[in-house]
């Protein structure tokens, strides 16, 4: 239990992280083209990664666990090309909310891969903490799909594919080798794309070398070994939820950087948000079951 708390405490964490980004790597696009952003971003995070674990690499190494590894990234970066594609072409609050309904998949994919039933509580808690997303980062009417939005929601998908898988193949793999499989696996692939899907284009400015810094560093090289050691301890529907908090932070960064006030409506969302986690926690839908 103590453990879990702390995996939970350090997903949190990565909210903070990833939900402060999103204005930055939106400001970012303007000036370098988004494939070629992310093999900036994942090479950087990869090379990070070799030096800081290369010498605490488990010496027992199989093809299994390298193909494993390398699974599990494809679907990190499949997750990210579609989102850094998409926001060029909607805002950052709601690439944050359409991302956010990751947590909506992970219990349902979870189900469908283990071939067992999602628990009442956590149902419940996913839709309120869906309804408390799009209340927090939604404006106008629901309805109207642009096409960054579909763009998005296809990576919603790939993030939550990465999620279950990361939580399979962790019990079985050291942390950081897993860390050094996958991104090392993103960053191979965005490497074999960005000079011919896209017109590659950059504009050397301080926002994208901050922009590749802190995502490369923080975001991927950080935050993904932090949630691969974390999900030995928790399960990928619990992390799904955490991960639910990441348009609030988006939210506040944008409150900071552009100045957006919190209106009742977004206000009652972000209690939603929080309502949702806490049904997943405590299930009181589930008396008998023991949280995992």
């Amino acid at each position: 239990m103590v453990r879990r708390g702390r995996a939970d405490a350090a997903l949190a964490f990565n909210t903070v992280v990833w939900g402060g980004t999103f204005v930055l790597t939106k400001a970012a696009l303007v000036h370098i083209s988004p494939v070629f952003f992310l093999a900036l971003r994942f090479s950087l995070a990869a090379a990070a990664l070799f030096l800081l674990f290369r010498g605490r690499i488990q010496r027992r190494v199989t093809g299994r666990m390298i193909a494993s590894g390398c699974l599990v990234g494809l679907f990190l970066f499949a997750g990210y090309f579609f989102q850094t594609i998409g926001l060029q072409y909607t805002t950052a609050t709601k690439s944050a909310f359409v991302t956010g309904l990751t947590t909506v998949v992970v219990p349902l994919l979870g189900a469908l891969v283990y071939r067992n039933r999602p628990q009442l509580s956590e149902l419940v808690g996913v839709s309120v903490a869906t309804v408390g997303m799009a209340l927090l980062t939604l404006e106008g009417p629901f309805g109207s799909i642009s096409r960054g939005d579909l763009l998005t929601l296809c990576c919603t998908f790939a993030f939550a594919a990465h999620i279950v898988a990361l939580g399979h193949f962790s019990a079985s793999m050291g942390f950081e080798l897993l860390s050094v499989a996958q991104i090392s696996a993103a960053a191979l692939a965005s490497l074999s794309l960005f000079w011919w899907v896209e017109p590659v284009r950059i504009q050397w400015q301080p926002v994208v070398l901050w922009a590749i810094l802190i995502t490369g560093l923080l975001c991927t090289a950080m935050a993904f070994t932090v949630q691969a050691w974390a999900q030995k301890y928790t399960s990928p529907t619990r992390t799904a939820l955490i991960y639910a908090l990441e348009p609030v932070f988006a939210w506040i960064t944008s409150w900071i950087v552009l100045g957006e006030g919190l209106t009742g409506r977004a206000a009652g969302g972000a209690v939603l948000i929080l309502a949702g986690i806490v049904l997943v926690e405590v299930k009181p839908f589930d008396p008998r079951l023991h949280p995992h």
